[in-house]
């Protein structure tokens, strides 16, 4: 259910905004979290629905916010064994056809660090590398693609990182959407990923069982 409520969203079609809580299942033992949509939230998890909802309702946060509140986080947390990774900024953007505009060598190393962190929490990880630069691709939060850049301090202020987004979605797989996430604190990678033709979609925390 969550991958059909991401789907739409990535096509402009998002839960109502009636501020209410919608809970679905994890999509796999890996995810739990929370999206927060404009006056919606989305809770995945295999807690008790009737728990969530009068935890969110006794947050001292206006309802609104409730979902992602400290209070409803940690204690989601508790109750869950798990941490809270971050809340991140959530973004989508559409599949780009051509070559990318940057070129790119495939990472064929999988001990490369910034692959054994991607495999924390993606499938079907892929990596590239640019001079100045590295793109990584994989299947993360039920089963979306995923994008993250890293751009080496000697690099930046150059538009590498948003060439890096922009080639991305080239080399993403027909038929799909891609997601990427900013911790909306870093306003240069959020500037970065909307200059690339990301959207906004909403805000997310993560909770898993360990931090990388």
């Amino acid at each position: 259910m969550l991958e059909k409520i991401l789907a739409e969203a990535a096509d402009g079609l998002f839960p109502s905004a009636d501020g209410s809580v919608t809970v679905v299942p994890q999509p796999n033992e890996r995810e739990a979290g929370v999206i927060a949509f404009s006056a919606h939230a989305v809770v995945f998890t295999e807690e008790d629905p009737a728990w969530i909802r009068e935890t969110i309702a006794a947050s001292p946060a206006d309802q609104l916010a409730a979902p992602m509140s400290p209070f409803f986080l940690s204690a989601f947390a508790e109750r869950t064994g798990r941490v809270i990774n971050t809340i991140d900024l959530l973004t989508v953007a559409d599949r780009l056809p051509g070559e990318p505009p940057l070129p790119m060598r495939q990472i064929e190393d999988h001990e490369h660090p910034r692959i054994v962190r991607a495999l924390l929490f993606r499938d079907d990880v892929r990596a590239w590398t640019t001079p100045g630069g590295v793109l990584v691709l994989g299947r993360g939060v039920a089963g979306r693609w995923e994008a993250a850049i890293e751009v080496d301090p000697q690099a930046r202020g150059r538009g590498l990182g948003r060439a890096l987004a922009v080639t991305a979605r080239h080399l993403l797989p027909e038929g799909e959407h891609l997601w990427a996430q900013q911790s909306p604190g870093n306003a240069t990678s959020v500037r970065t990923f909307q200059a690339a033709g990301y959207r906004p979609v909403g805000s997310e925390a993560l909770l898993v069982h360990h931090t990388g």
